[in-house]
């Protein structure tokens, strides 16, 4: 009898104990998130150093860094960054990275701390080049490539940076990414080559600057 009675009084110790870390749980939970929208870093900082984990996710399965990136909330960021366990290649439902969204959004100094934090530059699929070319973001674009990213990545459906920045991005962008060396033949899944990518929104200007380039590069005598 005096066992059990022992048992009952430890289960009903952890019960308890359980049971008021959930309910701290769940508020710091709603915390954390109420403070990356409201670009709160006191909070973030101070859950953090409670013990709090930096890579939760919400319920849209969201990583708390790619909201801040998104609101945006630049205090969270930097509080969030200064995390030692911080996970900077959680990828959002889209398969984006914080990085990418940085760079997408043309912040060159957030995309510099990320990378020297270890973010990946050469992930699979789309990449940060892609993102950087799309838009146009010279500076970025010689960021990424300065810290090797691969001038000719392929995305899902083997489009190459070239290509996005041959549609979308600056002339200037264009031409950085031919002057280290991105392959303008490369053709992608629907046989589109950068040339056509420029052709097809009536960029004769970029479909010219690409012609040049292949010409450039062919060896005396071959046209």
């Amino acid at each position: 009898m005096r066992n059990i009675l022992i048992n009952y009084i430890k289960y009903s110790i952890y019960l308890f104990v359980l049971i008021g870390f959930n309910i701290s749980h769940a508020g710091s939970y709603e915390d954390f998130f109420k403070a990356i929208k409201t670009d709160d870093a006191g909070t973030i900082q101070s859950l953090l150093a409670r013990g709090f984990d930096p890579n939760t996710l919400d319920p849209q399965v969201q990583h708390g860094l790619i909201l801040a990136i998104r609101e945006p909330s630049p205090k969270v960021i930097k509080a969030l960054l200064a995390a030692p366990n911080l996970d900077l290649n959680a990828l959002n439902a889209k398969g984006e990275s914080p990085l990418m969204l940085a760079v997408f959004n043309g912040d060159l100094d957030l995309a510099s701390q990320m990378i020297k934090k270890g973010a990946d530059v050469n992930k699979t699929g789309w990449t940060p080049l892609h993102y950087a070319a799309t838009k146009g973001h010279v500076p970025l674009i010689r960021l990424l490539i300065e810290n090797h990213a691969y001038i000719d990545a392929e995305s899902p459906n083997g489009s190459t940076p070239l290509m996005m920045a041959s549609m979308y991005g600056s002339a200037e962008a264009v031409r950085l990414l031919l002057d280290e060396g991105a392959d303008p033949l490369l053709r992608n899944q629907q046989g589109l080559t950068a040339t056509q990518f420029a052709q097809r929104v009536n960029r004769q200007d970029v479909a010219d600057m690409i012609a040049r380039s292949v010409r450039s590069k062919r060896p005396a005598g071959q046209w």
